[in-house]
């Protein structure tokens, strides 16, 4: 479910002309092939089949079904969409068009968001390796297309990339064999043994930390795409890359990245 509020939903109904139950200039057929392109989520889906069925309907239905980031993706590529048609006709976009336009397109970035994605891109800067870069930009595009769950095992090889550069830079052995919990660990001690945990709850949650990395080896391994797995649901997989995200945001601080 989105966290958009009724003042929301009535400025984007105004952006999209959704008020005699069409959206833009769309078809069913095109409406369903673009949701298809921009978030892999057919919008004929009978999920969406809310009173009518008119594409207004089923919009209002995927936006009380699906995940911030989701809606926020749609969003912005319809806003995408309509910004292109008004510019290959050459049309003038009046004063009120274009109010409407950017307050839809404050909306989507507020949900869309860079929580998730932000501290993977600031850590580019740590190792520059390609593959390392890669890793960030292929969970960055995971993320911002709505499908965590395909970049689980991608998170999961990024922080063995990661964890394993800030134990050699403080100059301890991570044997590549070691899984991604006991690597995180010889991590916590050395921010121990440097005094740089000042507060018993931080110490308790980043040992708790241990614990929830080493449940990530079994996702990775069981409900990612690294094997031939029944992938975890996004909501869930959304709450994994939330968790390692704040977990990276407190060690970038230790770290001063």
């Amino acid at each position: 479910m989105s966290s958009l509020t009724p003042l929301d939903k009535h400025k984007l109904e105004k952006a999209f002309n959704m008020a005699n139950g069409f959206v833009l200039d769309f078809s069913d057929k095109s409406f369903q092939a673009f949701a298809l392109d921009s978030v892999k989520l057919d919008i004929q889906d009978e999920k969406y089949n809310l009173n009518s069925g008119s594409k207004a309907n089923r919009l209002r239905s995927f936006w009380a079904k699906e995940s911030d980031q989701v809606v926020g993706k749609l969003t912005h590529d319809m806003l995408g969409y309509w910004k292109y048609r008004k510019d290959d006709a050459g049309a003038e976009i009046s004063e009120v068009e274009q109010k409407a336009y950017e307050e839809a397109c404050q909306i989507s970035e507020r949900l869309k968001g860079r929580t998730d994605v932000e501290h993977i891109e600031t850590a580019q800067v740590i190792a520059k390796d390609e593959n390392f870069q890669l890793l960030a930009s292929q969970i960055k595009d995971n993320i911002e297309n709505g499908q965590p769950e395909a970049g689980l095992d991608r998170l999961h090889t990024y922080l063995m990339k990661y964890f394993r550069h800030l134990c050699e830079k403080r100059g301890i052995a991570a044997d590549r064999d070691e899984p991604l919990n006991s690597v995180f660990g010889k991590y916590v001690k050395a921010l121990q043994a440097a005094s740089l945990i000042k507060s018993d709850m931080s110490e308790l949650i980043l040992k708790s930390s241990i614990s929830l990395l080493s449940k990530f080896n079994y996702v990775r391994n069981n409900q990612s795409l690294a094997h031939d797995n029944k992938t975890l649901n996004r909501e869930e997989s959304f709450l994994i890359f939330r968790n390692i995200s704040a977990l990276m945001k407190f060690v970038e601080s230790i770290e001063g990245i």
